[in-house]
């Protein structure tokens, strides 16, 4: 399990990215690259890291399914993801 520290600083990191959005495409259209330094660094979307929505993990992530490779395996072992299962040949 990741701190909790870790998980409300991606979610700072959201909401920060969201609430400089609109500003941030403006200035980009524009071309104006000195104002977008003096924004926030963490308004940058790039700052955002996935993270899995169980444990917090930042590594192994899986976007098809927002969790980490280990809580798929778990999940898919007791069958709590549809259309997944252990493979074997």
């Amino acid at each position: 399990m990741a701190k909790e520290s870790m998980k409300a600083r991606e979610v700072k990191r959201k909401k920060l990215a969201e609430k400089y959005a609109k500003k941030r495409k403006e200035l980009l259209a524009k071309g104006d690259y000195m104002t977008i330094q003096l924004l926030p660094r963490n308004a940058s979307p790039v700052r955002q890291r996935n993270r899995c929505k169980m444990t917090g993990r930042p590594r192994g992530y899986i976007r098809e399914f927002g969790i980490c490779r280990n809580m798929l395996r778990e999940m898919a072992a007791f069958g709590l993801i549809p259309g997944v299962k252990k493979a074997s040949w």
